[in-house]
């Protein structure tokens, strides 16, 4: 893992549950520090965040070691992010531009990263064998590839950093987009929605992202092809994560999420039309 041992202040101090997210259980605060447990894809996470700290990108937790329990230790991100219940403030139409700007410094912050030898990116389970094709478009940056409302700090009113890396991996600035857009537009049926944004105008939403990101008109003309095909995939690969991990992958998979992700292509299929229009207009 290649991560030091985090040498704890003289003084104890109080662990805090921090709650939100999905799967990932026993996340506590400890003073200006987080302990998280060590995930499969850490070796690659730990060079992600090495590689951001040096090339100055403020938009991410600084890694300080491994703890005497065997936790990662990060540095304490202060901010809000949209937990749930989510706040008035997630339908915000200048925080959501301040969300595509965000994740353009990401990636001109990661664009020099090289995955040391010997590391590869690692989910912890195995290929569905009927997996459908993934896009076509080779991999252009370390994506972060989870960019969910509970993974993104704000302050003052703007996209500051992200969290939570674990899902990273080689992916096409497109690919990353559609993650964005996924969660923020959001790209699905409203019935599925935060009841906060189950009126807004997805289009225009998914226009502001791409243009406070700067996407080439290459990529804006793939997206829904890619969102369609990412959403036919994810249903096989939801479910063959919830049998093979269990614990929250299992349980959003109970709950109906692969229903969800049904209700998504369908409306993907009869509202992609009008997202492509609204992101290649002039």
């Amino acid at each position: 893992m290649n991560a030091s041992t985090y040498v704890e202040p003289s003084e104890s101090q109080p662990e805090i549950p921090l709650l939100g997210g999905d799967v990932t259980e026993g996340v506590v605060r400890v003073g200006d520090t987080v302990r998280r447990p060590v995930g499969s894809n850490a070796p690659l996470v730990h060079a992600l965040l090495r590689h951001l700290e040096e090339a100055g990108f403020e938009g991410a937790p600084r890694l300080l070691g491994i703890d005497a329990a065997g936790r990662e230790v990060l540095t304490f991100v202060p901010g809000e992010v949209a937990g749930r219940p989510r706040p008035a403030w997630i339908a915000d139409e200048e925080r959501l531009a301040s969300v595509g700007r965000l994740v353009r410094d990401y990636h001109d912050a990661v664009a020099g990263f090289v995955m040391p030898d010997g590391i590869r990116p690692d989910q912890g389970v195995s290929r569905p064998p009927d997996l459908p094709p993934a896009p076509p478009y080779p991999a252009e940056v370390m994506g972060h590839a989870d960019y969910t409302p509970d993974n993104i700090v704000f302050r003052d009113g703007r996209a500051a950093a992200l969290i939570d890396f674990d899902l990273a991996r080689p992916a096409s600035k497109v690919d990353e987009m559609y993650n964005t857009m996924l969660y923020w537009a959001p790209l699905g049926d409203p019935a599925d929605a935060d009841p906060l944004l189950r009126e807004v105008d997805v289009p225009r939403r998914c226009r502001i992202l791409a243009d406070a990101y700067g996407m080439s008109d290459a990529d804006r003309s793939r997206l829904v092809e890619v969102a369609v095909l990412r959403t036919r995939r994810s249903w096989f690969s939801m479910r063959h994560i919830a049998e093979e991990r269990g614990g929250g992958w299992a349980r959003m998979w109970a709950e109906g999420v692969g229903d969800q992700i049904k209700r998504c292509e369908a409306w993907l299929d009869r509202n992609g039309a009008a997202i492509d229009a609204a992101l290649t207009a002039p």
